[in-house]
């Protein structure tokens, strides 16, 4: 991408797309889209239709999502499909319709059945049942990517998507009952330790104890954690390939237009929380609630497919944490919900 191409990031303020947003300034990018939620809402079809057509974007990457934790998809899985799909949906028609030469989906590692052989390999996909958990989500991303490779198909186009594992960093979601496992210990951890010390500050979550902090199922689930500034160099390294290597590798149809985003090592949910408790300089106890679920037992992904062409991630787990903590307490009330 040239740097002055126009490059529209759809969900520019959330996790990922802001840092991507930070990544394309950082190449040197001068014309990025990235209208807010108050400027454009990309569930109404009208909406983006007419941004388009107004615009004129040549990249498009399509990062806007709605997202959350185990909670959050229990209690709104009509919202995760219906918004997820119409935001797809929107955005890779109007791409198509309006000629925009690459576009990049963001995608999600729970696409894949919830007892697929580990590490999950691009090939796993639609062969077996989803985590109940978060199945609408799962469905909605399923049907984002398999709309890029049916465009391709038919029309040409040159959409691809990236899958990546779970992503964590700066611009995080630290609310205590709809965010995701990293940042929910990072703030339950900061709390107790607040607590601990008398602090009386009002915005502290009600049930934090100082003394013990209880996560949620046993610690025994295996995860993958990928720092999301590393996301962001290996999405726009995808959206970047020259056109034979993109051509023989993600649009060469039945292979998959997308491709696993992740380190390919995992660790225990104790082993997450005992480094985050370590982190924030938490003294008191950690225990765990096996009443609560534990979700999928293991969610690897492999990313060997993404090695072959030419990227690894470079932050490791215990960096990544480190510098999303420095975040959080620079950010303060802003982002604790």
């Amino acid at each position: 991408m040239a740097p002055a191409a126009r490059i529209f990031v759809a969900g520019s303020n959330g996790l990922v797309g802001s840092a991507i947003v930070r990544r394309l300034r950082a190449d040197g990018c001068t014309n990025l889209l990235t209208p807010g939620r108050d400027e454009l809402d990309l569930t109404c079809q009208q909406a983006v239709a007419d941004f388009f057509r107004r615009e004129r974007p040549e990249y498009v990457i399509l990062a806007a999502a709605k997202v959350g934790g185990i909670h959050a998809n229990n209690t709104y899985p009509a919202e995760f499909i219906q918004q997820n799909l119409a935001i797809q949906t929107n955005v890779i028609h109007a791409a198509y319709e309006n000629g925009v030469a690459r576009l990049l989906f963001l995608g999600s590692s729970c696409i894949y059945p919830k007892l697929a052989p580990q590490p999950m390999r691009e090939s796993h996909l639609l062969t077996g049942p989803l985590e109940p958990t978060n199945e609408p989500y799962a469905i909605a991303k399923i049907a984002g990517l398999k709309m890029c490779e049916a465009y391709n198909r038919q029309y040409g186009t040159r959409f691809v998507a990236v899958m990546p594992t779970n992503l964590y960093g700066p611009g995080d979601n630290f609310h205590p009952e709809n965010s995701h496992v990293l940042p929910a210990l990072i703030r339950r951890f900061h709390e107790a330790k607040l607590r601990m010390e008398g602090s009386s500050i009002s915005h502290l979550t009600s049930d934090i104890s100082p003394d013990t902090v209880t996560v949620w199922g046993s610690g025994r689930p295996m995860r993958e954690f990928l720092y999301v500034d590393d996301m962001a160099d290996g999405s726009l390294f995808v959206l970047g390939l020259d056109e034979q290597t993109l051509q023989e590798n993600l649009l060469s149809y039945p292979k998959p237009c997308f491709v696993n985003l992740g380190t390919g090592v995992d660790v225990s949910i104790r082993e997450l929380a005992e480094t985050i408790k370590d982190v924030v300089g938490y003294p008191g106890a950690l225990e765990f609630d096996p009443s609560k679920p534990d979700g999928t037992m293991r969610k690897l992904q492999d990313v060997s497919r993404m090695t072959a062409l030419g990227w690894q991630a470079k932050v490791s787990l215990r960096e990544g944490i480190e510098r999303t903590y420095r975040w959080f307490l620079e950010h303060g009330e802003e982002v604790r919900g």
